[in-house]
């Protein structure tokens, strides 16, 4: 029965993606969304205040092609820092199953990877939501499918703006504050999403959004001791940057590099004139396109391209101001007092394995607990997806209460797809869940119509 109904979502999606996504009239971006403009005087606030709300204006979308059943969605804007802590606002997006359990919550940072505030989770999680690129914002909606068993559970998943209002992609210690203000804001919310304010919360992130997950860890006993952050799960790890260039130039992901270089510059002044003062003149008019498109098309549009020759002087990679801040967004600042569930492609193709290997030695060296699982067949983008359904069996036992291993191991597998708990989620869970982001509510005590 379960190859039959497999078999029926498939031509579900099928019949889905055949009909071109249409982007709505009233659905606007947010760089021309006035909801999207902050209050003045913020400095009065404290961080993780809640400064406005209100329903998404569109339902929240799997894939881009259908609304979501839950039971209700919110966007939340906060008071925040910035790298300097000084003063700004970002928005979450709380996302409450049918029968939620309001006092579990998941805060997921999602992979954004861009420099460009329209490809904010916030708007990219929306039906309709566009933003004028292969595949619009495709990829933030396909990662609801990684999320569905935790909705499906009865969790509270709340997912920030975590690179903040000029999409500062790397500044992060910003995506930090985003992220632990974001819980804050949420727990404070209870008059209207109910979520309770002594809620247990687990942080999870891939790729990108491992970064901001991995910094939200390591800062939250200075920055937010308060909140009951359990634990954190980090995919795909990218602890270091300079070896990322290295990785990625003259690569399929070779985008990443403008991105973040313009992402960076959003946050620091001294490099606010970076593509005038470094970018060859005939390369300029692509790094500028940068500036409004989201992940995919900045890898199309960099595709195997030497972007480190495009730069007037690529020294500027290994000493000056840029390589001064590449250090400072380095992760290992701390070792984070939770526990961690670190997991990994051996032959990482974006972010060398030897630097999460490193990070992880550093975190244990400092009292730190992490669960490391090194995956000898996934690479990069795979990971994502076959080191999902262990994460999620970690995250629930975290979050459940069940004891967890203390002090650190590290452990390598042919493949986190084939460990017996991922095995257990993934033929019913995952299905199950990706059929209910099509069909039914989603929520604890779903009653299924076998096919």
């Amino acid at each position: 029965m379960l190859i039959a109904r497999y078999f029926s979502l498939l031509a579900t999606l099928a019949c889905a993606t055949a009909a071109p996504l249409i982007e709505r009239t009233g659905l606007l971006p947010p760089s021309q969304d006035p909801w999207y403009e902050a209050p003045k005087d913020l400095d009065a606030l404290a961080p993780g205040s809640i400064l406005k709300s209100r329903k998404p204006p569109a339902p929240i979308a799997a894939f881009g092609i259908e609304s979501v059943n839950l039971q209700a969605a919110h966007q939340i804007m906060y008071k925040t820092t910035n790298s300097f802590n000084g003063s700004t606002a970002t928005v979450t997006t709380v996302l409450i199953p049918h029968n939620a359990d309001l006092t579990k919550v998941l805060s997921y940072q999602s992979i954004v990877d861009a420099a460009s505030i329209d490809c904010a989770t916030s708007y990219a999680l929306q039906l309709g939501s566009k933003s004028g690129v292969v595949f619009g914002t495709f990829t933030t909606q396909a990662e609801l499918f990684l999320i569905a068993a935790l909705l499906d559970k009865g969790w509270v998943v709340v997912l920030p703006d975590y690179l903040g209002p000029h999409s500062a992609f790397l500044a992060n210690r910003l995506a930090a504050h985003a992220v632990l203000d974001g819980i804050r804001a949420v727990t404070k919310s209870t008059a209207f999403t109910g979520v309770q304010h002594n809620a247990t919360v687990a942080l999870w992130g891939y790729s990108g959004g491992s970064v901001a997950t991995g910094w939200a860890a390591e800062l939250h006993a200075s920055y937010a001791p308060e909140l009951n952050i359990v634990g954190a799960a980090l995919g795909g790890t990218v602890p270091s940057i300079p070896p990322v260039v290295k990785a990625v130039n003259k690569g399929y992901a070779a985008g990443l590099l403008p991105s973040g270089f313009l992402g960076l510059a959003a946050e620091y002044p001294e490099l606010k004139g970076i593509i005038h003062e470094q970018v060859v003149p005939k390369h300029r008019p692509a790094f500028e396109k940068v500036r409004k498109q989201c992940l995919v098309a900045d890898l199309e549009e960099f595709f195997y391209e030497d972007v480190v020759a495009m730069l007037e002087e690529p020294s500027i990679l290994t000493s000056g101001a840029l390589a001064t801040i590449l250090g400072e967004v380095a992760m290992g600042k701390s070792a984070p007092k939770m526990p961690l569930y670190v997991y990994k492609p051996v032959h990482d193709e974006i972010s060398p394995v030897v630097n999460t290997d490193d990070l992880v030695e550093f975190y244990c060296a400092n009292g730190g607990s992490v669960q490391y699982e090194r995956d000898w067949v996934s690479l990069h983008g795979t990971l994502l997806a076959t080191g999902a359904p262990k994460a999620l069996s970690w995250l629930i036992g975290l979050v459940d209460g069940k004891p967890q291993p203390t002090g650190c191991s590290t452990s390598n597998v042919f493949s986190s797809f084939l460990d017996l708990k991922a095995l257990e989620i993934f033929p019913k869970a995952i299905l199950d869940d990706l059929w209910a982001l099509l069909k039914e509510p989603i929520g604890p005590r779903r009653h299924w119509y076998w096919l």
